[in-house]
């Protein structure tokens, strides 16, 4: 056997190795992770480089991305982000149009470069630790759980950050809630005061009420 065919067949069993580990932990591998198959770094790097492996983004990997949907890359990778603005709006029915990109409030103190990535697109929005819990729940998505922002304190956010907002998205967002049967005035004036938006909850929407 020549010297050529000893080093595909030992890169075609190392490969297989991989998408074997990588299978096992449910088609994403952490980089750290590759340690415990002693593997040499820089040939997985020569995987990705061929298109045989993927890098979702820096120091995840998968087999091929075509086996996961945007929905369940966003619940793998950030399980520990809210879904906010747009992404949250969109979630509960107050948009139509589907959002360019994933709007994730985070931990203003977690890593930038975890927000490094081709696709999907996401959009961090960097929250001081105690108001990333402010009126966190959890919703369901196409069988995925995710972290959301409760309908009062997604409305306050969207009042806080208008600017951010487009003008047609910001009016069918404050008029869904408007007719929301299950809106908590309430707990929109508590989350108000806690997010600094009481004057315009009370101008924007106190009005219709």
């Amino acid at each position: 056997m020549s010297t050529n065919t000893k080093k595909s067949k030992s890169s075609e069993e190392t490969l297989e190795k991989l998408r074997a580990f990588i299978n096992e932990k449910g088609g994403i591998v952490k980089k750290e992770e590759f340690a415990a198959l002693d593997v040499d770094y820089r040939k997985i790097l020569e995987f990705v480089e061929t298109g045989t492996l993927v890098r979702i983004k820096n120091g995840y990997y998968t087999d091929r991305i075509d086996r996961f949907s945007e929905e369940e890359l966003i619940a793998r990778l950030f399980p520990d982000a809210r879904l906010c603005m747009e992404s949250a709006l969109y979630a509960y029915g107050y948009i139509r149009e589907k959002p360019y990109g994933w709007h994730l409030a985070v931990d203003k103190n977690t890593s930038k470069s975890r927000f490094k990535m081709d696709y999907p697109k996401v959009i961090p929005y960097y929250t001081e630790p105690e108001a990333l819990e402010l009126g966190s729940t959890t919703i369901e998505q196409n069988g995925l759980m995710f972290q959301i922002y409760d309908k009062e304190r997604m409305i306050c956010d969207c009042l806080k950050y208008e600017a951010k907002l487009d003008r047609a998205i910001f009016r069918e967002a404050v008029q869904s809630y408007i007719r929301d049967n299950d809106k908590d005035i309430s707990m929109l004036m508590e989350y108000a005061r806690a997010r600094k938006v009481t004057g315009k909850v009370q101008s924007l929407i106190g009005v219709w009420l």
